[in-house]
């Protein structure tokens, strides 16, 4: 569909606009600076690098394979709760927790992306090890998994690594997905994802990757340009239910669609990263564990988009059409264009 429309985010219950003719409207904006040079394996001024201080004096140890810490910035903390408040509109609430920070490799030149597939998989353990350990801590409602890769998305190292914030409170938007897939699920009798997932391998039009376990498709209310949904095709609620096949699946699909990213613009491509697993407490039938990919680059290594504007003030907005941004993924090839032909 070529012509400007809106599509709809059953998940997050909003719309998206849809303007694909805008792509034909010259650039004078903004152009980012080429990407870094190639970084060493180590960097003895990286706080995260093996052996190495970090900013408030205590030393990471040699490790070999993944590596997990305390936050030494967190946004969260652990402590007693402190009073709420209402009044009127006014309303404020404690909020504690626990921030983690976790180390995919010793290596401070690779990504997911450049990482041996082993490599890889002790990354999605490590995971799965995180999100349990703090799902079991009294007082933690949720658990959010997120990487930041590259400058454009504020990460403050280049070193591999990602987070994990533990929250007492479900946050606002895994909150917004829990009412939706809740809501279908007591309609249906199914889970949302699921059927979602089923409509879009029948089609395969926005699939980009799929393996026996999982599916990466540019889903069809995409709002950021070559935004990505990483889906089990079977549904599971949390990382550290997935099985040993699902775990070296998911290892090929992460490799798949990073992989593809680089090869876009032939850089390495920045994005926020988010897993979206079941809250901490209760039952949740009606969940599908998931993965958001979120990248800025729209025309090329040197032009993002900007969520500025209407975006803002708003409803989301796109220029390239989910279909055309899932085509020209699937188009890449499986290999690192540094790995050479």
């Amino acid at each position: 569909m070529n012509v400007p429309h809106r599509r709809y985010n059953p998940l997050l219950d909003e719309w998206v606009l849809v303007s694909p003719q805008r792509l034909e409207r010259p650039w004078q904006g903004l152009e980012e600076s080429p990407p870094e040079p190639a970084r060493p394996s180590y960097d003895p001024g990286c706080y995260l690098c093996p052996g190495n201080a970090r900013a408030r004096g205590s030393r990471n140890p040699a490790y070999t394979t993944t590596f997990a810490f305390d936050n030494d910035f967190p946004a969260v903390v652990e402590q007693p709760a402190a009073p709420e408040r209402e009044d009127g509109l006014r309303r404020s609430q404690a909020e504690s927790g626990i921030c983690r920070v976790i180390c995919f490799t010793p290596r401070h030149d690779l990504t997911l992306a450049t990482m041996p597939a082993a490599d890889v998989r002790a990354v999605v353990d490590a995971w799965a090890e995180e999100v349990r350990a703090l799902e079991a801590r009294d007082g933690v409602g949720y658990v959010q998994l997120f990487e930041n890769k590259g400058e454009l998305m504020g990460a403050s190292n280049p070193h591999p690594h990602c987070q994990a914030w533990a929250v007492a409170h479900v946050p606002t938007l895994p909150a917004r997905k829990l009412a939706s897939q809740r809501a279908y699920f007591a309609a249906h009798g199914r889970d949302l994802l699921g059927d979602y997932l089923e409509q879009e391998r029948a089609s395969a039009e926005r699939v980009v990757f799929e393996n026996a376990h999982w599916a990466v498709l540019v889903p069809f209310w995409a709002v950021w340009p070559y935004e990505t949904l990483l889906v089990p095709r079977r549904r599971v609620a949390d990382l550290a239910s997935l099985g040993p096949d699902e775990r070296d699946a998911l290892a090929d699909a992460l490799h798949a669609i990073t992989v593809r990213y680089d090869n876009l613009f032939r850089t390495p491509f920045p994005y926020s990263m988010g897993w979206h697993g079941r809250p901490a407490r209760g039952d949740h039938p009606c969940w599908r564990l998931h993965a958001v990919f979120l990248p800025p680059l729209l025309r090329s290594a040197s032009v993002r988009k900007f969520l500025v504007g209407y975006e803002l003030t708003s409803e989301p907005q796109r220029d390239l059409t989910p279909e055309v941004a899932a085509e020209r993924l699937r188009a890449q090839p499986g290999r690192h264009h540094l790995e050479g032909s």
